[in-house]
């Protein structure tokens, strides 16, 4: 039997990152693009704040194209659903089989049933490969199977502004404080996935800029060095 075609919303983050390697490893599905919501304004990953050429980066390293809900900022919920279900449709006319989106959701159930509602008004379904994972578990597997990330946002009402920036590895989710869940699900912070078996390579990041934003969170700017070592973030 042929595998399902199915696309991935991509944050560029660590928990889509588990997802495509959960969905890779079922023969049920065949991920045939990436998802993502770009802030045409700024040019970066909506959320995440991201640049865009890293989130290219990323998607040559996986070896997938990639599919861009291009936004305005400031934009309504209701302009996000209008540019969400266009990318569907063109996804739709380049593989006409496909009926399925994947999310990284873990365990937020009003998150999990408005992406439910969203696809099931284009006639499409939600899958969610890691749901329910033990969030600690899944956190420690990420980093004992080699991925990389690091943290490129922080809400600072729930966690300190200085883990922004900071390699997402063992020690990081050491220090976590008692009441953060190590896999940020409930927006404690963001991630930005750049290397380990997933990748052809690991992208070379370098650190820049700091700032608060909003006067709650804390993003850490990352470049593309293609001057540098392929390694990642102080290597």
């Amino acid at each position: 039997m042929n595998p399902t075609p199915i696309l991935l919303a991509w944050s560029g983050g660590k928990d889509c990152l588990m997802a495509l390697q959960r969905l890779r490893a079922d023969p049920q599905w065949q991920v045939v693009a990436l998802l993502t919501t770009v802030n045409r304004t700024y040019q970066r990953t909506a959320m995440h704040g991201v640049r865009r050429d890293i989130l290219h980066a990323q998607a040559v390293a996986l070896g997938l194209p990639l599919l861009e809900v291009q936004m305005d900022w400031p934009g309504s919920n209701e302009a996000y659903e209008a540019a969400h279900a266009r990318a569907l449709a063109e996804a739709r006319m380049r593989w006409p089989r496909i009926r399925h989106c994947a999310f990284g959701d873990l365990f937020l159930q009003d998150v999990r049933d408005y992406r439910v509602r969203q696809l099931g008004r284009a006639e499409w379904r939600a899958v969610f490969p890691i749901w329910g994972e033990d969030t600690a578990a899944l956190s420690r597997r990420f980093v004992g199977e080699g991925h990389r990330a690091v943290l490129c946002c922080v809400d600072t009402q729930q966690l300190d502004a200085a883990f922004c920036g900071r390699a997402y590895d063992g020690a990081l989710l050491d220090a976590l404080p008692a009441g953060v869940d190590p896999c940020g699900e409930r927006g404690e912070f963001h991630t930005l996935s750049f290397g380990g078996p997933l990748f052809a390579r690991d992208l070379p990041l370098r650190p820049g800029e700091s700032v608060l934003r909003d006067g709650r969170f804390q993003f850490t700017d990352f470049l593309l060095d293609d001057a540098g070592a392929a390694g990642g973030p102080g290597d």
